[in-house]
């Protein structure tokens, strides 16, 4: 089918959830979630596959085994291809683009990549760019330095980042719940694919399925 957006019973499910996190509110809106969130963000990736490549939807429950926190579902819906990014909840949608959760391999490669002269530059003027554009360059950082590294680095900034991607979103105003959602998605995963291209180049491709 095609995409034509989301509705407002999307947004209105996830506040739902948010406030009744339970299998008895999941089993009486389960079927608002098929029809507003999932099918509609199935057909969203589906019109970003063929430039973006095939784009794969998370599971809606979430892993307790080691969390302190027991409620069972997650209060966001998300889909991924490479390093590409988009999420659905309460408040609206949102898209990014980047390294996530790396192993300690592509961490090594990340901080290798940083430190050289020409891919660190690149990266930097990377994530120049994309802070001029609008978007909020996040991640998972160390508060201090990693060992070794002097004070005096030119990229000691990004040299801290264990995770870094950009992002940015919108919230569920009405336009949400027509086709303009494709064109935004679209054109900023292509603001974003310098910054997925360089982590492919130099880290490796993120392993979502961790």
């Amino acid at each position: 089918m095609t995409f034509t957006g989301f509705r407002g019973e999307a947004f209105e499910f996830y506040e739902g959830l948010l406030a009744d996190n339970s299998k008895s509110y999941w089993t009486a809106h389960r079927q608002v979630y098929e029809d507003h969130v999932r099918g509609p963000l199935a057909e969203l990736c589906a019109e970003l596959e063929e430039e973006f490549g095939a784009v794969k939807l998370f599971r809606p429950y979430r892993d307790v085994r080691f969390s302190k926190d027991k409620t069972p579902y997650k209060t966001h819906q998300g889909g991924h291809s490479g390093g590409f990014y988009v999420q659905i909840d309460a408040d609206g949608l949102m898209v990014a683009g980047g390294m996530y959760a790396p192993t300690p391999e592509q961490l090594r490669r990340y901080r290798a990549a940083v430190d050289s002269d020409i891919s660190g530059k690149r990266l930097q003027a990377i994530v120049d760019d994309l802070r001029a554009a609008g978007l909020e360059i996040a991640g998972d950082r160390l508060k201090t330095r990693p060992r070794g590294t002097p004070e005096d680095h030119p990229r000691l900034d990004l040299l801290r980042h264990r995770s870094l991607y950009a992002h940015e979103g919108w919230p569920a105003d009405p336009w949400m719940a027509t086709p303009e959602v494709a064109d935004r998605v679209r054109a900023a995963w292509r603001r974003l694919r310098p910054l997925v291209d360089w982590g492919h180049e130099h880290v490796g491709p993120p392993d979502f399925t961790r």
